[in-house]
């Protein structure tokens, strides 16, 4: 390799590895984050002009870890630890888009995780109520939403197979975890006419995407379920009722 190309290569290492160090300022993530809703998002086919203002509001790079705040606006998801990630924002973008919220409606949210999606909903629904499973993910989650002044959204640390009986019924549902099946306590729990935007194990996966993204309405008291998507979502825990 010659001199030239070396020292090209030397340099470009430094100025990365200045970028890590020093981070990104607001001014350049909140370029990042327009870009992101552009290009991934509204270019992908999202139209609900409410999600893509939420979506260009809410800052992801609060909520995923110090040392992955550089990469938070790229087109995948980010580990936020105790094995769970945060979504693509896509996906968070077109789960929130099938719940066609209005702004009046009480929602429940499972797998709070980093609090990005409760965040989102936050923007678009009247109430939000979010369950996690995982106590130090919970809390920390329910910090940063505090944080922000979101008012309209409550966190609970507890089962999600559960879902919340002391608010039902939820005019919309979204779970952020696949379980195997859709919990009955959710369908139960779920308002006449409402939807629910839920990842399910694919009993018959054809590629690595061992999942469907479904959505669910209920109409006359029974879920009718409509596939959408293939997706790969971190399993549903199920475990006690935590208080």
């Amino acid at each position: 390799m010659k001199l030239k190309k070396k020292l090209f290569f030397i340099v470009l290492f430094i100025f990365r590895l200045n970028s890590l160090v020093l981070g990104i300022d607001e001014a350049e993530l909140s370029k990042l984050r327009k870009a992101m809703v552009e290009t991934q998002i509204k270019a992908e086919g999202i139209k609900d002009e409410r999600v893509l203002q939420a979506m260009l509001k809410v800052k992801r790079h609060l909520f995923v870890p110090e040392e992955y705040k550089n990469t938070a606006y790229i087109n995948g998801p980010l580990p936020i630890g105790e094995g769970q990630t945060i979504s693509q924002p896509y996906i968070v973008a077109l789960m929130t888009e099938l719940l066609e919220l209005k702004g009046n409606e009480k929602v429940l949210e499972i797998g709070t995780g980093s609090g990005y999606q409760a965040a989102i909903l936050g923007e678009l629904a009247k109430e939000v109520y979010t369950i996690e499973i995982l106590d130090i993910l919970g809390r920390r989650a329910e910090k940063l939403l505090n944080e922000l002044k979101y008012k309209n959204i409550k966190v609970k640390i507890g089962d999600g197979y559960l879902g919340w009986l002391e608010y039902a019924p939820f005019d919309a549902i979204i779970v952020t975890a696949a379980p195997e099946e859709i919990p009955k306590a959710l369908i139960e729990q779920l308002a006449e006419g409402g939807k629910m935007v839920i990842p399910v194990e694919d009993q018959f996966p054809i590629d690595r995407y061992s999942q469907k993204l479904k959505l669910v309405r209920k109409i006359n008291g029974k879920p009718v379920v409509k596939d959408i998507i293939a997706v790969r979502f971190v399993p549903m825990i199920k475990g006690l009722e935590k208080k």
